[in-house]
């Protein structure tokens, strides 16, 4: 049952073939078996078992007398330490913050505590949610469960590690550069970034959003069909809208696809992973719709200044700490974003500038095309203690992140999807992702082309990571 989707587990719930008790204890149990491996999987924090049964029962009882609470009810859920949710301290991934209780919930845990789900743990992140690894100085060291060997990627790298090993069907991450959709390809999961605001998110900045980490789409957009209310805690919040989030999409034929097999920047595209996003494309071109190779619209330039901001950033951040708990971040962070302290206001303003031009070159895209497909990550997998790709999160932190990055600056939605697996650094099989990316606000549209990808390609996976194996 901890495998199970959500649309499997509300109708077990409603024709009483078992219970939400009985789900939350296969999940609990599904937890212990990967921890207790003699080296554990990690990726969980504040992970409070007796009131996730307690919650587990009243929700069986509301089942019993048919009284629902929500589309969610009894329904087991993760959400990302930087999600936060009333009582309940956000770490930021590092020894270096204090401890402090958050007032209130979310909007996102607001929204699913609505829907009946039961938040039983948050998921891990790095420290200040800065690196695409599972490393961190606070939380112990989160690895990929298709190869413990192996980095989940970040920063959502708890919520990866917990939906790849069976921890339930609902886990929402959060991605200003890609952090729910690289962990999401390196896990073989469905990581979808939707349009800025869609769904609302406190603190809110440029480009930051959150969404689900899950192993099917109908999962993914069961999940938005609750997380995305708007919210005026976030002030970019987006207005109300009637989504079908179930609708399908019936044909592909016709449609413009931007093939982008060029990140402009960054790590070298490995083999494995060009044929899988190519056999994506011949997929799309088989049912009708034409292929069209398009440019990168990242480039060295923007990445460089986004750094150089992100760094100022962090900075500013962490020059309120003292010097003592500073001393406590992981080395790479502190190193990385000591530099900010002698960024000018000119310069970080002209770091932030070079986003505007990106958000122009994405924007013209979609003049010509009517959907991109690319890859999401550069590289198949890397090892567990690496804070990045390279293991160089200092000197070049975001070298994996130019197929993603562009979609946070220019507020389109994209959903990364399995495309297949690969041989990865130590070369085991590892999963690979494809990522999809359409216009703003078309977030319904990327959900319809991610289901209507997984029905028609042969990557789904049949059988998942089992530490029982």
């Amino acid at each position: 049952m901890y495998n199970y989707s959500i649309s499997k587990l509300l109708h077990g719930y409603a024709h009483k073939s078992f219970t939400p008790r009985d789900v939350m204890e296969a999940v609990l149990q599904r937890i212990d078996t990967w921890q207790e491996q003699p080296v554990p999987l990690g990726g969980l924090w504040h992970l409070d078992k007796e009131a996730a049964l307690a919650e587990a029962d009243q929700s069986t009882y509301r089942w019993r007398n048919n009284t629902p609470a929500g589309p969610l009810d009894g329904i087991p859920a993760t959400v990302k330490e930087l999600i936060g949710t009333k009582g309940v301290p956000i770490p930021q991934g590092t020894r270096a913050m204090p401890l402090t209780p958050a007032l209130e919930d979310s909007p996102v845990a607001a929204r699913l505590k609505e829907a009946g789900s039961i938040i039983f743990a948050r998921t891990t992140v790095p420290d200040i949610g800065m690196l695409s690894s599972g490393l961190s100085s606070f939380h112990p060291l989160t690895r990929n469960p298709w190869n413990l060997d192996a980095n989940p990627g970040g920063s959502s790298a708890g919520a990866a590690a917990a939906a790849a090993a069976g921890y339930g069907p609902v886990h929402i991450g959060t991605d200003i550069g890609g952090s729910v959709r690289l962990p999401a390809a390196w896990t073989g999961l469905v990581g979808f970034k939707p349009s800025l605001g869609r769904v609302p998110i406190t603190p809110y900045y440029i480009g930051r959003c959150a969404g689900p980490m899950s192993k099917t789409v109908d999962d993914a957009a069961r999940i938005m069909s609750v997380i995305a209310q708007p919210d005026r805690r976030d002030a970019t919040s987006l207005p109300p809208s009637q989504i079908d989030w179930s609708e399908p999409l019936e044909s592909v034929s016709g449609l413009r696809v931007g093939l982008m097999m060029d990140a402009g920047c960054g790590i070298s595209l490995e083999q494995p992973i060009a044929e899988a996003i190519l056999r994506a494309a011949k997929l799309f071109e088989a049912h009708g719709a034409t292929i069209i190779p398009v440019r990168p619209v990242m480039d060295r330039a923007t990445l460089d200044g986004c750094d150089l901001f992100w760094r100022a950033r962090a900075w500013g951040e962490l020059s309120r700490l003292t010097e003592a708990a500073r001393s406590t971040l992981l080395p790479d962070i502190l190193g990385w974003a000591s530099p900010g302290a002698h960024v000018s206001g000119t310069q970080a303003v002209a770091g932030l500038g070079k986003t505007f031009d990106l958000r122009q070159r994405c924007s013209a895209l979609f003049e010509t095309v009517d959907l991109v497909l690319s890859p999401v990550t550069p590289n198949v997998s890397f090892p567990a203690e690496w804070s990045s790709p390279i293991n160089d999160a200092t000197n070049r932190p975001f070298e994996h992140i130019a197929y993603t990055l562009p979609w946070n600056f220019s507020e389109q939605p994209a959903i990364s999807l399995n495309a297949g697996f690969g041989p990865g650094f130590d070369g085991k099989s590892m999963p690979i992702g494809v990522q999809i990316v359409t216009d703003r606000f078309k977030d319904l549209f990327a959900v319809q082309l991610g289901r209507w990808f997984e029905q028609k390609s042969d990557t789904t996976i049949i059988q998942w990571p089992n530490p029982e194996l």
